[in-house]
């Protein structure tokens, strides 16, 4: 429990509980990554809408929300996801950035692959003034 007092991008801090328990938000879901969303029971927002909250799974990254919880939790659409939605033939399933994990991108030439790349035709060849 220690660790979670100071650990809040690993999970949720106690705090973060009890703001959930005082704002008397109540669980709404889960998605597929073990993200759980929350709603407070009565709007307490400024613009008159309640207030929506994510607690993370592991590591707190944005980019670890599925799209469909994303429009949830901006108010984009007003009940929380079955699971049950028609999905459209050209959307992707969602995948979190891997920037910065040992599974990022990484091409040939980059500093994480030794810095070197094939030579190109297009490579840039400076002038000499001896040839």
């Amino acid at each position: 429990m220690l660790g979670k007092l100071f650990a809040w991008w690993n999970d949720a801090t106690p705090g973060t509980y009890l703001t959930l328990a005082m704002k008397g938000a109540r669980k709404v879901g889960e998605d597929a990554y073990g993200n759980r969303y929350f709603e407070e029971k009565k709007a307490t927002g400024s613009d008159g809408r309640v207030r929506r909250y994510v607690v993370y799974k592991g590591y707190a990254d944005a980019s670890r929300v599925p799209m469909e919880w994303h429009g949830w939790l901006h108010h984009t659409f007003q009940d929380p996801p079955t699971g049950d939605e028609p999905r459209h033939a050209w959307e992707q399933e969602h995948e979190p950035n891997l920037t910065g994990t040992v599974h990022a991108y990484k091409p040939s030439g980059s500093l994480s692959r030794g810095g070197h790349r094939q030579a190109n035709s297009g490579d840039y060849e400076s002038w000499s003034p001896e040839g």
